[in-house]
């Protein structure tokens, strides 16, 4: 195989949509400017180098799998503080989310957690594309979510005061040892607390959810937390995660306003468009409405069981114009850069790989003598090689990097 060029221009990528359930069928095609013909939900657009959807690189040659040219020219295209960091795969993984229907609760295993699971299976023999797999990779998932639209999420554990009060009004004789674990223990008692939810049969999942459905008919509807359980039975009537609004905090996002997902905490996102940037990994370990896998004994062993008010972020400015989240993360960085003439927007040489996203408007990027003109939407990969770039337009850009040591 011949070796891949490492050009000094910023190069365009072309990424794929995963067609999942919860997906809208207009949020995604409306933000990329590109009709969906089908019909059919789309819900997240992978923009990165993650081996089960890599986007392309368009080169001079041809399209390449960005996870393919990078393993061949590590260097060259992630910069040599990065590839001795991280070896040769990008560390990050770009993601915009498009979700009219929940996704399922879930959390994320830290990196030792992901490490001991994905050998444990390994040895077991499942196959790494198995439905009942938990652990595809080796990698740890923290995430941070920044809304585009007004977006609605789950986010870690309710104050026990809370929780307990909202569970006594469903007068449910089936949750009473579950609410006795919280009232006797306070946050000692909350692994009790969940695992009694989770291993209830059935038949008495069914019959908590349409309770609380019923309770949920008689409250004011501007408690989001009711209005959530009205819609959440609507979609999964006999799913003791109809519950989840009750024992996990509702967060309710503003455009430009985001939410960081460490490993071990539980959440599920709701409603909105959103772009989500995270460790490249797809290790996801789910507690309730889904039909995919629940490993109910796994998701126990990996939750962090502590009560803790959700943190919303907004971008700190910097001295080189870009507002940027700041995470504890190690393998990401998200930035956003705003446009406007007269005004542009200058990189040094010096930067890693960045993967640049136009999130409204229009821009060009100007390295070398050369343009590219980006419609929203567009996404362009900036490889070490490349230098020094120029921004322009009237637009706004997210920036995705490895945080400089």
């Amino acid at each position: 195989m011949s070796k891949p060029t490492t050009p000094k221009m910023p190069l365009r990528l072309t990424s794929a949509i995963q067609p999942h359930a919860w997906g809208s069928s207009t949020l995604l095609a409306d933000f990329l400017g590109q009709p969906n013909r089908d019909g059919r939900p789309q819900a997240e657009l992978w923009i990165g180098a993650h081996p089960l959807l890599p986007s392309q690189a368009i080169l001079t040659d041809g399209p390449q799998p960005l996870d393919q040219w990078i393993r061949r020219s590590p260097e060259a295209v992630l910069g040599r503080a990065v590839a001795e960091r991280f070896g040769p795969e990008l560390p990050f993984l770009l993601k915009v989310l498009a979700v009219a229907a929940p996704l399922s609760i879930q959390c994320h295993p830290d990196r030792e957690q992901a490490r001991e699971g994905f050998a444990r299976e390994e040895r077991l023999g499942v196959p790494r594309d198995a439905p009942q797999r938990n652990y595809r990779d080796q990698n740890h998932k923290p995430e941070l979510i920044v809304a585009l639209s007004r977006y609605t999420a789950l986010k870690g554990l309710r104050p026990v005061e809370q929780t307990v009060a909202y569970l006594r009004a469903l007068e449910s004789p089936l949750l009473a040892p579950a609410i006795a674990a919280l009232a006797q223990h306070g946050e000692a008692g909350l692994k009790d607390f969940f695992s009694i939810l989770m291993f209830l049969a059935k038949a008495e999942q069914t019959q908590v959810a349409a309770r609380a459905a019923q309770v949920a008919r008689a409250h004011d509807a501007s408690d989001l937390a009711w209005n959530w359980v009205l819609r959440l039975h609507d979609r999964y009537p006999d799913d003791v995660g109809v519950l989840s609004p009750l024992y996990l905090n509702l967060v309710v996002l503003e455009p430009g306003q985001a939410l960081f997902l460490p490993a071990g905490e539980l959440h599920a996102y709701l409603e909105g468009l959103g772009v989500e940037i995270m460790a490249n990994s797809d290790n996801v370990l789910r507690g309730g409405l889904t039909p995919k896998h629940v490993d109910v004994p796994e998701l126990l062993r990996v939750l962090t069981f502590r009560c803790e008010a959700p943190c919303v972020l907004a971008p700190r400015a910097q001295r080189d114009g870009v507002s940027v989240y700041t995470t504890p993360a190690e393998e990401f960085e998200l930035g956003v850069l705003r446009l406007a003439p007269p005004v542009s927007h200058g990189v040094d040489e010096t930067h890693g790989i960045e993967i640049l996203l136009v999130l409204e408007g229009r821009a060009r990027i100007v390295a070398h003598d050369e343009t590219l003109d980006l419609g929203r939407g567009a996404a362009v990969l900036v490889p070490a090689t490349a230098g020094s770039y120029r921004l322009e337009g009237e637009a706004r850009v997210a920036r995705a990097r490895v945080p400089r040591q």
